[in-house]
C-alpha cells in the first residue's frame, strides 16, 4: 500500500493561507488631493491595503485625504522618497511639470524602482515631453488618466486609460485594480491615453451642452423637461449623463464632482492638440465659445452641467431683447 501523506489539520491550513500582517505594505504617493486626489488616496488608504502619503500645492485642501488615513507631507519629493509609486493628479501638464522637475520635485526624492503614473488630463505632445524627461532621471512613468468622478474612486469604478511603459503600467496595476472596475492598457506610446481621454472629455461636453439646449427647448414650449429625460432614457440614445445627472439639470442643483472650469480648459486642450495636427474640429471650437461665455457669467466652479443655467440666462436676455 502507497503511504498517504500525514493530513494537514485544520489550523495548519488556516495559517498557511493567513495573509503575512509583517509584510511591509506597498508605498502610493497622491500628488494634487482635488476632488479626484482626494478620493484616489482615501480609497488606497481606507482599504488598509497601502500606505498612503499626500501633497498638495494649497495644503489646506489635503485635509479630506489626510482624514482618510494619508500622510500629508511638505512637498513633492518627500513624497516620492517615501513612495513606491507615485500618482499625479493635477490641472495641466504646467502643474504636472512644476511637481514633476520644479524646486521640491518628485526627481529629487527618486530611489531605485520609482514609478510615476499621471491621472491628470494634459496635451498629449506634453506627456511625451514630460515622460522623456522622466527618462532622464532613470523613473518609469506611465499615462493614466480616468473616467469617473470622486464618488466613482470611492467605490473602485473608474475606468483607466493607460498608456506609455509596459513595466510602469504592470507596476501600477495592482493600484489601478484596486480603484477601477475597468482598465485599458492602449500601448507603449506616451500620450495616447491622454489623447484618448480628450476625446472622451469631448463626448462630455457635448451631451453637456445637447441636453442643456434640449431641456431648455422643451421647457420654454411649455412641455414637461422631466417627460423629455424620460423618452430619452427609454431609447438608444440614454446615456449615463441623461440617466444620472439631467434629471438634476432640470432644477440647477448639482453638487461639483467636474467644475466648468475644468471641462473648460480641458476644451481648450482638445483644440490645441488638434491645432497641433493640422485638423478642425469645428463643433469643439463652437464650444469652446460657449464654455467661455459661461465662466465670464461666474459659473466657473459650478459642475460641468451648469452649462444649462448659461443656455438659460442667454435665452432670457435674448427674449427681453425681442420684448423691447
Amino acid at each position: 500500500m502507497t503511504p498517504v501523506a500525514d493530513a494537514k489539520t485544520q489550523e495548519e491550513e488556516e495559517e498557511e493561507g493567513a495573509p503575512n500582517t509583517n509584510a511591509p505594505r506597498p508605498r502610493v504617493g497622491i500628488i494634487g488631493t482635488g476632488m479626484l486626489g482626494s478620493a484616489v488616496a482615501a480609497r488606497l488608504a481606507e482599504s488598509g491595503a497601502y500606505e498612503v502619503s499626500a501633497y498638495n500645492r494649497t495644503a489646506q485642501n489635503a485635509g479630506a485625504a489626510g482624514a482618510a488615513g494619508a500622510r500629508i507631507l511638505e512637498s513633492p519629493a518627500a513624497v516620492a522618497g517615501e513612495s513606491d509609486i507615485v500618482i499625479t493628479t493635477v490641472r495641466d501638464a504646467d502643474a504636472v511639470r512644476d511637481v514633476s522637475f520644479g524646486s521640491g520635485g518628485i526627481v529629487e526624492g527618486r530611489h531605485g524602482n520609482l514609478t510615476v503614473a499621471d491621472m491628470s488630463t494634459i496635451d498629449p505632445a506634453g506627456s511625451k515631453e514630460i515622460t522623456a524627461e522622466y527618462a532622464q532621471y532613470g523613473i518609469s512613468r506611465v499615462d493614466s488618466p480616468v473616467m469617473g468622478g470622486p464618488d466613482a474612486a470611492a467605490a473602485g469604478r473608474l475606468v483607466v486609460m493607460a498608456s506609455g511603459s509596459r513595466v510602469a503600467f504592470d507596476a501600477c496595476t495592482p493600484i489601478f485594480d484596486h480603484m477601477a472596475e475597468s482598465v485599458f492598457y492602449l500601448g507603449d506610446r506616451p500620450g495616447t491615453a491622454h489623447t484618448i481621454k480628450l476625446a472622451m472629455n469631448m463626448q462630455i461636453t457635448m451631451l453637456a451642452l445637447s441636453l442643456a439646449e434640449g431641456i431648455t427647448l422643451v421647457d420654454r414650449s411649455g412641455a414637461d423637461p422631466k417627460a423629455f429625460l424620460d423618452v430619452l432614457n427609454s431609447t438608444y440614445f440614454s446615456t449615463g449623463m441623461s440617466r444620472k445627472k439631467a434629471y438634476n439639470m432640470i432644477s440647477g442643483r448639482q453638487s461639483p464632482t467636474f467644475t466648468l472650469a475644468n471641462l473648460r480648459k480641458d476644451i481648450g486642450i482638445m483644440a490645441s492638440a488638434a491645432d497641433r495636427r493640422g485638423m478642425d474640429l469645428p463643433m469643439t471650437k463652437a464650444a469652446e465659445k460657449v464654455y467661455d461665455e459661461a465662466l465670464k457669467e461666474g459659473h466657473g466652479e459650478l459642475d460641468y452641467t451648469c452649462i444649462i443655467r448659461h443656455i438659460r440666462e442667454r435665452q432670457d436676455r435674448e427674449e427681453r431683447q425681442q420684448a423691447q
